[in-house]
């Protein structure tokens, strides 16, 4: 404790001391005079005594606050000189008033005062509504506290902060499963010299690929290998957009069925468990869209690399037949089945919806098919199903489906998997009993938790795959006619008659609803179109752009409304053209939505490029809409995507 503190606390009890002396002394006065004169004189000299130690008391306070005035002077002046943070004064005119010599390292300047801010510091962009940035200045990071109101700046140089986080992330674990797509359908069409041989050069190639990239490899079953890598070389493998794809493809390309690479990669979290889940899910994903490509998952980022080649057919049933029973005993589960498919249906939603409508009507359960408003391109097709009452009154509205559906209900999507799709979106949430069936490959966005997925992206069209269902349900199976007529239209739009997508299970397909019934001639005459609807889309045809020598990209008149199917159709016209690899068709929807249809002979990948727009699809058909957009940013929009993909 300070002296004159110990003195203050002394002075306080000499006057209480005092009040107390004083009462004793008129007490003993009273008694005897002698003895209170004699008090008196030694009360006068305590008080003597007490004035001496208060006056001492305050000169050695205004001592005390003298000193203490000039240490905190003195420290304060050495703090701002000292310390390792810079401080920058300036007035309106971004001109320097003054600066702590902290600033003199920041800028490797001597004097700074009477400079102008920007001359000094060029690239510090300060706004007013800013309170914090990162400015960079002769390889050093600051981090800039901006006190606008004072025109003040505080630097705090980062640059081993920032240089540790940077390590940090490159320095974090990445985890992948490397699959061998077409391993066994490769083996089937070789002898055992040729497969061991094949296997071991493809094998030799992944294994160089790993070593020249610093990657941990190892072979778990015959056609995985599991890899450890940091985020640095994953940045380095997305650079290079995993040429490992197209290396072992190109590797292989002499053979009857090339080997393709599917690679499923997490990152972005710390959990080894959550590692190998993420890269497990991004291998489901990258085979569900068809394989020969890498879906790297980094957080709750998806991207996908490659992707250029066609999903090989599978060349066994064994598949769909395990998927048929399944599908079968969750119909004797529910109390009623309903099927939906996607908005604006066309043939192979419809075809597909009314087979599995069929399947429910074998296992005498009741079935119904949600259809909201009937497109011009299956108007016909709708007109002879609203003929025949058994199945008019099968289809029913979404508000009706939302009434009926029940915990117990079954809920089958057929011809998409994303939820923002599908006719009635509310359905999902409606039951936790929800069947997929699709064609298309896999994206992002996906339905939770169904309880059934049968996503084949080789297969032509949706009612291909339920035709093959359909032969697993029952041992004698009868089809009607127009049900057998429905499902082969959604092959024959899908297929565009035939010449793109087909594989041999197509034809069997087709080849099973022709014995049971379905009509060509039928659906040729689904699939006519009147004389206004060809030269509204024979004027979309006359404004096309060919955009890098192969692409064709055309765009409809905007004082006029199309629908997808034009679009489609009009997509689909311009692909028939001499040179042209791709095509791109823009036009405006009723409710001023762009829509973008495009697509593929097979060497552009136009689904990689519409998912860049937020869609998807095929390799060689895909879609995307675009929303509060014009049709001219649109067509910007669209020829940077494919800056980006090609």
């Amino acid at each position: 404790m300070p002296k004159f503190l110990l003195k203050r606390w002394y002075g306080l009890h000499m006057v209480l001391a005092l009040s107390f002396s004083l009462l004793l002394l008129a007490i003993l006065t009273l008694y005897h005079w002698l003895y209170g004169a004699i008090g008196i004189v030694c009360l006068i000299g305590l008080v003597l005594y007490v004035l001496q130690a208060e006056k001492g008391f305050q000169g050695d306070l205004r001592l005390y606050l003298a000193t203490i005035s000039h240490r905190v002077k003195k420290a304060g002046e050495s703090v701002i000189q000292e310390m390792p943070i810079g401080i920058l004064l300036y007035n309106d005119d971004k001109i320097i008033e003054w600066t702590n010599p902290f600033m003199q390292k920041v800028t490797g300047e001597e004097m700074l005062v009477g400079k102008n801010l920007t001359d000094v510091l060029p690239g510090l962009a300060i706004k007013p509504e800013q309170k914090r940035l990162e400015f960079t200045h002769n390889e050093r990071v600051y981090e800039v506290l901006v006190r606008a109101e004072e025109r003040l700046l505080y630097f705090k140089d980062i640059t081993e902060f920032k240089e540790l986080s940077l390590r940090y992330h490159r320095e974090k674990s990445v985890l992948a499963i490397i699959h061998l797509d077409n391993l066994d359908e490769v083996g089937q069409v070789m002898d055992e010299q040729s497969r061991t041989l094949l296997s071991t050069s493809v094998s030799g190639v992944i294994n160089d690929w790993a070593q020249k990239h610093g990657i941990y490899l190892r072979r778990f079953s015959a056609d995985k290998f599991l890899a450890l890598l940091d985020r640095e070389t994953l940045e380095k493998l997305e650079e290079s957009r995993f040429d490992i794809l197209d290396v072992v493809r190109e590797m292989t390309a002499d053979n009857k069925i090339p080997i393709t690479l599917s690679i499923g990669v997490g990152a972005g979290v710390s959990s080894y468990i959550e590692l190998g889940q993420m890269a497990q899910s991004s291998l489901d994903i990258a085979l569900g869209r068809g394989g020969d490509q890498a879906a790297v998952k980094v957080g709750n980022k998806l991207t996908f690399y490659g992707g250029k080649s066609n999903a090989v057919e599978k060349r066994t049933r064994v598949r769909a037949r395990v998927i048929s029973h399944a599908l079968r005993d969750l119909i004797h589960e529910a109390e009623h089945v309903i099927v939906m498919g996607h908005k604006q249906p066309d043939m192979d939603a419809i075809g597909a919806a009314l087979g599995v409508w069929k399947a429910v009507q074998l296992h005498n359960k009741t079935g119904y098919v949600v259809l909201d408003d009937v497109n011009p391109s299956v108007e016909r097709l709708m007109k002879e199903l609203y003929a025949h009452e058994e199945l008019a009154e099968a289809f029913i509205t979404p508000e009706q489906a939302i009434r009926l559906t029940s915990g117990r209900t079954l809920l089958v999507i057929v011809d998409t998997h994303r939820p923002s799709l599908v006719i009635e979106p509310r359905l999902l949430d409606e039951t936790s009993r929800i069947v997929v069936i699709d064609h298309h490959r896999r994206s992002e966005e996906f339905i939770e938790d169904p309880v059934l997925i049968y996503l084949e992206p080789y297969a032509s069209s949706t009612s291909e795959l339920v035709t093959e269902l359909l032969q697993y349900q029952s041992d004698r199976i009868q089809l009607d006619s127009l049900i057998a007529t429905a499902l082969l239209a959604g092959i024959v739009v899908d297929t565009k008659s035939f010449a793109f997508r087909t594989g041999s299970r197509t034809f069997e397909a087709a080849s099973f609803l022709r014995r049971n019934g379905a009509d060509t001639a039928t659906v040729q005459r689904f699939l006519k179109e009147d004389l206004g609807q060809f030269i509204k889309r024979a004027r979309i045809v006359m404004n096309t752009e060919v955009y890098r020598d192969s692409m064709a990209i055309a765009v409809g008149d905007s004082r006029e409304e199309y629908t997808q199917v034009q679009v489609a159709q009009a997509a689909e016209l311009l692909l028939t053209l001499s040179g042209i690899q791709a095509s791109f068709v823009l036009a405006r929807r009723s409710d001023d939505t762009v829509l973008i249809s495009a697509r593929s002979l097979g060497d552009i990948n136009v689904q990689a490029i519409m998912e860049q727009l937020g869609g998807g699809g095929h390799l060689t058909g895909a879609a995307t809409q675009m929303e509060n957009i014009s049709l001219k940013d649109a067509v910007r929009r669209l020829k940077e995507a494919i800056d980006a993909v090609s």
